[in-house]
Protein backbone atom coordinates (compact mmCIF):
# COMPACT_ATOMS: atom_id res chain seq x y z
CA UNK A 1 0.00 0.00 0.00
CA UNK A 2 1.34 3.71 -0.09
CA UNK A 3 2.58 5.48 2.83
CA UNK A 4 1.11 9.41 3.33
CA UNK A 5 3.89 10.58 1.57
CA UNK A 6 3.86 8.48 -1.45
CA UNK A 7 0.44 9.41 -1.73
CA UNK A 8 1.57 13.07 -1.06
CA UNK A 9 3.36 12.53 -4.34
CA UNK A 10 0.81 10.93 -6.38
CA UNK A 11 -1.36 12.98 -5.47
CA UNK A 12 1.08 16.39 -6.47
CA UNK A 13 1.88 14.65 -9.67
CA UNK A 14 -2.18 14.31 -10.46
CA UNK A 15 -2.44 17.98 -10.28
CA UNK A 16 0.31 18.64 -12.84
CA UNK A 17 -0.85 20.58 -15.58
CA UNK A 18 1.58 21.08 -18.50
CA UNK A 19 1.50 24.92 -20.10
CA UNK A 20 2.42 23.78 -23.64
CA UNK A 21 1.77 26.35 -27.13
CA UNK A 22 -2.30 25.95 -27.08
CA UNK A 23 -2.83 26.30 -23.21
CA UNK A 24 -0.22 28.74 -23.12
CA UNK A 25 -2.47 31.04 -25.71
CA UNK A 26 -5.60 30.24 -24.10
CA UNK A 27 -4.53 31.57 -20.92
CA UNK A 28 -3.01 34.98 -22.11
CA UNK A 29 -6.30 35.03 -24.12
CA UNK A 30 -8.06 34.98 -20.19
CA UNK A 31 -5.48 37.38 -19.58
CA UNK A 32 -6.37 39.99 -21.89
CA UNK A 33 -10.07 39.91 -21.70
CA UNK A 34 -9.59 40.57 -18.10
CA UNK A 35 -8.05 43.71 -18.58
CA UNK A 36 -10.68 44.61 -20.44
CA UNK A 37 -13.17 45.19 -17.19
CA UNK A 38 -11.54 48.59 -16.35
CA UNK A 39 -11.87 49.90 -19.76
CA UNK A 40 -14.92 51.64 -21.06
CA UNK A 41 -16.37 49.77 -24.31
CA UNK A 42 -18.09 46.33 -24.43
CA UNK A 43 -16.60 43.65 -23.21
CA UNK A 44 -15.64 41.30 -25.62
CA UNK A 45 -16.21 37.16 -24.82
CA UNK A 46 -14.94 33.91 -25.82
CA UNK A 47 -15.88 30.95 -27.44
CA UNK A 48 -12.97 27.70 -25.99
CA UNK A 49 -14.15 24.12 -27.52
CA UNK A 50 -12.57 20.79 -27.51
CA UNK A 51 -13.61 17.22 -27.77
CA UNK A 52 -13.50 15.14 -24.91
CA UNK A 53 -10.11 14.60 -22.56
CA UNK A 54 -8.49 17.12 -24.64
CA UNK A 55 -7.98 19.17 -21.64
CA UNK A 56 -10.49 22.12 -21.32
CA UNK A 57 -11.47 21.43 -17.72
CA UNK A 58 -8.09 20.70 -16.87
CA UNK A 59 -7.04 23.97 -18.22
CA UNK A 60 -9.80 26.35 -16.55
CA UNK A 61 -9.57 24.81 -13.34
CA UNK A 62 -5.63 26.01 -13.84
CA UNK A 63 -6.26 28.99 -14.53
CA UNK A 64 -9.22 29.18 -11.51
CA UNK A 65 -6.75 27.74 -9.32
CA UNK A 66 -3.89 30.44 -10.21
CA UNK A 67 -6.28 33.48 -9.70
CA UNK A 68 -8.05 32.04 -6.39
CA UNK A 69 -11.42 33.34 -4.38
CA UNK A 70 -9.53 35.62 -1.44
CA UNK A 71 -9.96 38.70 0.91
CA UNK A 72 -9.14 42.28 0.54
CA UNK A 73 -10.56 45.25 2.33
CA UNK A 74 -12.80 43.18 4.41
CA UNK A 75 -14.57 41.38 1.28
CA UNK A 76 -14.74 38.04 -0.32
CA UNK A 77 -12.97 38.51 -4.30
CA UNK A 78 -13.86 36.26 -6.90
CA UNK A 79 -11.70 37.76 -9.86
CA UNK A 80 -12.41 34.79 -12.01
CA UNK A 81 -16.23 32.93 -11.33
CA UNK A 82 -15.75 29.31 -12.81
CA UNK A 83 -18.90 27.50 -13.19
CA UNK A 84 -21.03 25.45 -15.60
CA UNK A 85 -24.50 25.31 -17.37
CA UNK A 86 -26.35 22.57 -14.92
CA UNK A 87 -28.01 19.68 -16.89
CA UNK A 88 -31.49 20.00 -18.18
CA UNK A 89 -30.99 24.00 -17.60
CA UNK A 90 -33.60 26.43 -16.88
CA UNK A 91 -32.82 30.59 -16.92
CA UNK A 92 -33.72 30.02 -13.13
CA UNK A 93 -31.35 26.88 -12.42
CA UNK A 94 -28.21 28.57 -14.15
CA UNK A 95 -28.51 31.85 -12.72
CA UNK A 96 -28.56 29.79 -9.07
CA UNK A 97 -25.50 27.63 -10.13
CA UNK A 98 -23.32 31.02 -11.27
CA UNK A 99 -24.84 33.01 -7.79
CA UNK A 100 -24.00 29.49 -5.71
CA UNK A 101 -20.28 29.11 -7.36
CA UNK A 102 -19.71 32.75 -6.67
CA UNK A 103 -20.40 32.18 -3.00
CA UNK A 104 -23.67 32.97 -2.62
CA UNK A 105 -24.07 29.52 -1.24
CA UNK A 106 -28.13 29.42 -0.29
CA UNK A 107 -28.45 30.72 -3.54
CA UNK A 108 -29.75 27.36 -5.15
CA UNK A 109 -32.42 26.69 -2.30
CA UNK A 110 -33.50 29.95 -1.83
CA UNK A 111 -37.13 30.43 -0.70
CA UNK A 112 -36.38 34.41 -0.98
CA UNK A 113 -36.08 34.73 -4.41
CA UNK A 114 -39.50 33.37 -5.74
CA UNK A 115 -39.90 30.25 -8.88
CA UNK A 116 -39.55 31.90 -12.19
CA UNK A 117 -38.32 35.77 -10.98
CA UNK A 118 -35.68 35.52 -13.13
CA UNK A 119 -35.03 38.86 -13.24
CA UNK A 120 -34.38 39.70 -9.48
CA UNK A 121 -31.93 36.61 -9.71
CA UNK A 122 -29.87 38.09 -12.44
CA UNK A 123 -29.82 41.73 -10.85
CA UNK A 124 -28.62 40.26 -7.74
CA UNK A 125 -26.16 38.34 -9.87
CA UNK A 126 -24.71 41.11 -11.78
CA UNK A 127 -24.74 42.90 -7.93
CA UNK A 128 -22.71 40.51 -6.47
CA UNK A 129 -20.52 40.00 -9.11
CA UNK A 130 -19.89 43.56 -8.73
CA UNK A 131 -18.75 43.72 -4.75
CA UNK A 132 -16.29 40.61 -5.67
CA UNK A 133 -14.47 42.59 -7.98
CA UNK A 134 -15.08 39.62 -10.57
CA UNK A 135 -13.24 40.36 -13.95
CA UNK A 136 -13.73 37.28 -15.94
CA UNK A 137 -16.26 34.79 -16.00
CA UNK A 138 -15.58 31.41 -17.23
CA UNK A 139 -19.22 28.82 -17.81
CA UNK A 140 -18.13 25.02 -18.40
CA UNK A 141 -20.18 22.01 -20.26
CA UNK A 142 -21.62 25.07 -22.24
CA UNK A 143 -23.16 22.62 -25.17
CA UNK A 144 -25.86 21.93 -22.24
CA UNK A 145 -27.61 24.60 -23.83
CA UNK A 146 -27.48 23.15 -27.62
CA UNK A 147 -28.56 19.97 -26.14
CA UNK A 148 -31.23 20.51 -23.93
CA UNK A 149 -32.32 24.24 -25.12
CA UNK A 150 -33.72 24.35 -28.90
CA UNK A 151 -35.56 27.52 -29.76
CA UNK A 152 -37.04 30.03 -27.56
CA UNK A 153 -35.36 28.48 -24.13
CA UNK A 154 -31.86 28.50 -25.43
CA UNK A 155 -32.49 32.03 -26.79
CA UNK A 156 -33.87 33.02 -23.26
CA UNK A 157 -30.70 31.88 -21.43
CA UNK A 158 -28.31 33.46 -24.07
CA UNK A 159 -30.55 36.59 -23.52
CA UNK A 160 -29.28 36.47 -19.54
CA UNK A 161 -25.63 35.98 -20.11
CA UNK A 162 -25.94 38.87 -22.57
CA UNK A 163 -27.53 41.03 -20.33
CA UNK A 164 -24.70 39.75 -17.25
CA UNK A 165 -22.07 40.70 -19.86
CA UNK A 166 -23.31 44.06 -20.38
CA UNK A 167 -24.47 45.00 -16.80
CA UNK A 168 -22.09 43.43 -14.70
CA UNK A 169 -19.32 44.89 -17.49
CA UNK A 170 -17.77 41.71 -17.36
CA UNK A 171 -16.48 39.01 -20.15
CA UNK A 172 -17.54 35.76 -20.14
CA UNK A 173 -15.64 32.42 -22.12
CA UNK A 174 -17.90 29.70 -23.07
CA UNK A 175 -16.43 26.44 -22.97
CA UNK A 176 -17.75 23.54 -24.21
CA UNK A 177 -17.94 20.27 -26.88
CA UNK A 178 -17.02 21.00 -30.56
CA UNK A 179 -20.84 21.95 -31.17
CA UNK A 180 -21.24 24.75 -29.02
CA UNK A 181 -19.93 26.36 -32.22
CA UNK A 182 -24.19 26.59 -33.17
CA UNK A 183 -24.31 29.07 -30.13
CA UNK A 184 -22.19 31.57 -32.30
CA UNK A 185 -25.61 31.81 -34.35
CA UNK A 186 -27.37 32.99 -32.11
CA UNK A 187 -27.32 37.20 -32.20
CA UNK A 188 -27.30 37.66 -29.20
CA UNK A 189 -23.34 35.87 -29.44
CA UNK A 190 -22.04 36.23 -32.98
CA UNK A 191 -20.89 39.91 -32.56
CA UNK A 192 -19.74 39.38 -29.24
CA UNK A 193 -17.64 36.28 -29.36
CA UNK A 194 -14.54 38.06 -30.59
CA UNK A 195 -11.97 34.78 -29.46
CA UNK A 196 -12.19 31.51 -30.79
CA UNK A 197 -10.01 28.28 -29.52
CA UNK A 198 -10.01 24.59 -30.34
CA UNK A 199 -8.06 22.25 -28.30
CA UNK A 200 -7.46 19.24 -30.67
CA UNK A 201 -5.87 15.82 -29.74
CA UNK A 202 -2.08 15.45 -30.14
CA UNK A 203 -0.98 14.30 -34.01
CA UNK A 204 2.55 12.60 -34.98
CA UNK A 205 2.20 12.77 -38.43
CA UNK A 206 3.87 15.80 -38.81
CA UNK A 207 7.15 16.37 -37.60
CA UNK A 208 6.19 19.22 -35.41
CA UNK A 209 3.35 17.61 -34.09
CA UNK A 210 5.30 14.54 -32.85
CA UNK A 211 7.57 17.47 -31.29
CA UNK A 212 5.04 18.93 -29.64
CA UNK A 213 3.82 15.56 -28.21
CA UNK A 214 7.66 14.52 -27.13
CA UNK A 215 7.72 18.29 -25.45
CA UNK A 216 4.80 17.40 -23.18
CA UNK A 217 5.52 13.60 -22.26
CA UNK A 218 8.93 15.76 -21.43
CA UNK A 219 7.04 17.98 -19.18
CA UNK A 220 5.51 15.05 -17.51
CA UNK A 221 8.89 13.20 -17.24
CA UNK A 222 10.43 15.94 -15.58
CA UNK A 223 6.91 16.70 -13.36
CA UNK A 224 7.60 12.86 -12.04
CA UNK A 225 8.77 12.69 -8.19
CA UNK A 226 11.84 11.00 -9.15
CA UNK A 227 15.71 12.37 -9.09
CA UNK A 228 16.05 9.84 -11.80
CA UNK A 229 13.43 11.10 -14.80
CA UNK A 230 12.42 8.83 -17.02
CA UNK A 231 12.98 8.78 -21.18
CA UNK A 232 9.64 9.31 -22.34
CA UNK A 233 10.82 11.30 -25.69
CA UNK A 234 12.50 7.80 -26.62
CA UNK A 235 10.69 6.90 -29.86
CA UNK A 236 9.60 3.72 -28.54
CA UNK A 237 8.23 4.76 -25.01
CA UNK A 238 6.87 8.04 -27.25
CA UNK A 239 4.99 5.69 -29.77
CA UNK A 240 3.70 3.77 -27.01
CA UNK A 241 2.23 6.31 -25.11
CA UNK A 242 0.21 7.71 -28.14
CA UNK A 243 -1.02 3.99 -28.63
CA UNK A 244 -2.55 3.76 -25.37
CA UNK A 245 -4.03 7.66 -25.85
CA UNK A 246 -4.75 8.20 -29.69
CA UNK A 247 -3.61 11.51 -28.99
CA UNK A 248 -6.32 12.29 -25.97
CA UNK A 249 -4.48 14.31 -23.45
CA UNK A 250 -6.88 12.31 -20.36
CA UNK A 251 -6.18 9.46 -21.50
CA UNK A 252 -2.49 9.77 -21.19
CA UNK A 253 -2.33 11.33 -17.95
CA UNK A 254 -4.76 8.34 -16.47
CA UNK A 255 -2.13 6.00 -17.75
CA UNK A 256 1.11 8.07 -15.90
CA UNK A 257 -0.82 8.38 -12.82
CA UNK A 258 -1.99 4.81 -12.72
CA UNK A 259 1.80 3.47 -14.08
CA UNK A 260 3.12 6.13 -11.00
CA UNK A 261 0.95 4.19 -8.42
CA UNK A 262 2.10 0.97 -9.23
CA UNK A 263 5.80 2.46 -9.52
CA UNK A 264 5.76 3.89 -5.98
CA UNK A 265 3.84 0.73 -4.28
CA UNK A 266 6.90 -1.28 -6.13
CA UNK A 267 9.56 1.11 -4.67
CA UNK A 268 10.72 2.08 -8.18
CA UNK A 269 13.24 4.60 -7.89
CA UNK A 270 12.25 5.90 -11.41
CA UNK A 271 9.26 5.12 -14.23
CA UNK A 272 10.92 3.31 -16.79
CA UNK A 273 10.00 1.08 -19.67
CA UNK A 274 9.75 -1.67 -17.59
CA UNK A 275 6.94 -0.07 -15.04
CA UNK A 276 5.54 1.25 -17.97
CA UNK A 277 4.86 -2.26 -19.07
CA UNK A 278 3.59 -3.33 -15.83
CA UNK A 279 1.21 -0.34 -15.25
CA UNK A 280 -0.07 -1.93 -18.81
CA UNK A 281 -0.46 -5.37 -17.95
CA UNK A 282 -2.49 -4.34 -15.40
CA UNK A 283 -4.69 -1.88 -16.98
CA UNK A 284 -5.10 -3.71 -20.16
CA UNK A 285 -4.25 -7.33 -19.75
CA UNK A 286 -6.32 -8.73 -22.43
CA UNK A 287 -4.28 -6.77 -24.91
CA UNK A 288 -0.63 -7.08 -26.46
CA UNK A 289 1.73 -5.17 -24.14
CA UNK A 290 2.95 -2.21 -26.19
CA UNK A 291 5.95 -1.94 -24.15
CA UNK A 292 7.15 -5.14 -25.26
CA UNK A 293 6.68 -4.62 -29.22
CA UNK A 294 9.38 -3.54 -31.86
CA UNK A 295 9.04 0.30 -32.19
CA UNK A 296 8.28 -1.31 -35.66
CA UNK A 297 4.92 -3.51 -34.52
CA UNK A 298 3.69 -0.76 -32.24
CA UNK A 299 0.12 0.16 -33.69
CA UNK A 300 -2.04 3.34 -33.18
CA UNK A 301 -4.15 5.66 -34.98
CA UNK A 302 -4.89 9.78 -35.25
CA UNK A 303 -8.03 11.52 -34.86
CA UNK A 304 -9.78 12.06 -38.31
CA UNK A 305 -13.18 13.63 -37.54
CA UNK A 306 -14.49 15.37 -33.66
CA UNK A 307 -17.35 14.02 -31.78
CA UNK A 308 -20.31 16.03 -33.43
CA UNK A 309 -24.16 16.53 -31.90
CA UNK A 310 -27.07 16.83 -34.62
CA UNK A 311 -30.41 16.96 -33.43
CA UNK A 312 -31.76 17.45 -36.63
CA UNK A 313 -31.83 13.62 -37.89
CA UNK A 314 -34.33 11.02 -38.10
CA UNK A 315 -35.99 10.86 -34.84
CA UNK A 316 -34.46 6.69 -34.10
CA UNK A 317 -31.14 7.86 -34.98
CA UNK A 318 -28.36 8.96 -31.99
CA UNK A 319 -27.63 12.68 -32.00
CA UNK A 320 -24.57 11.94 -30.80
CA UNK A 321 -21.57 11.16 -33.22
CA UNK A 322 -18.36 10.05 -31.79
CA UNK A 323 -15.19 10.70 -32.56
CA UNK A 324 -13.75 9.32 -35.31
CA UNK A 325 -9.68 7.59 -35.76
CA UNK A 326 -8.02 6.75 -38.86
CA UNK A 327 -7.62 2.78 -39.37
CA UNK A 328 -4.94 1.04 -36.66
CA UNK A 329 -1.77 1.35 -38.54
CA UNK A 330 1.83 0.64 -36.94
CA UNK A 331 2.68 4.46 -36.00
CA UNK A 332 6.38 4.31 -38.20
CA UNK A 333 4.63 4.69 -41.09
CA UNK A 334 2.34 7.68 -39.87
CA UNK A 335 5.73 8.92 -39.08
CA UNK A 336 6.68 9.01 -42.66
CA UNK A 337 3.67 10.49 -44.35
Amino acid sequence: MLTEAKKAKLDQFKAVFIEYTIPKTIINDFDKLRLHHDLAGEKPCMMLSGDTGCGKSALIEHYYDNNPPHFADGRRKVPVLLSRIPSNPSIESTLKQLLHDLGQFGAKSSKRLKHGNEIALAESLVEQLKRSGTELIIIDEFQELVENNLGKKRRDIANQFKYINEKAGISIVLVGMPWIDQIADEPQWSSRIFIRRFIPYFKISKKEELQLFIRVLKGFANRLPFSDKPRFEDLDIALSLFAISNGCLRKLKNFLDSALTEALINDAVTLNKQCLSSAFKAWRPELDNVFEMNVNKIQGCEVEQYSTFKPDGPQDEDPFIDTQFCKKVPLVRLLKK
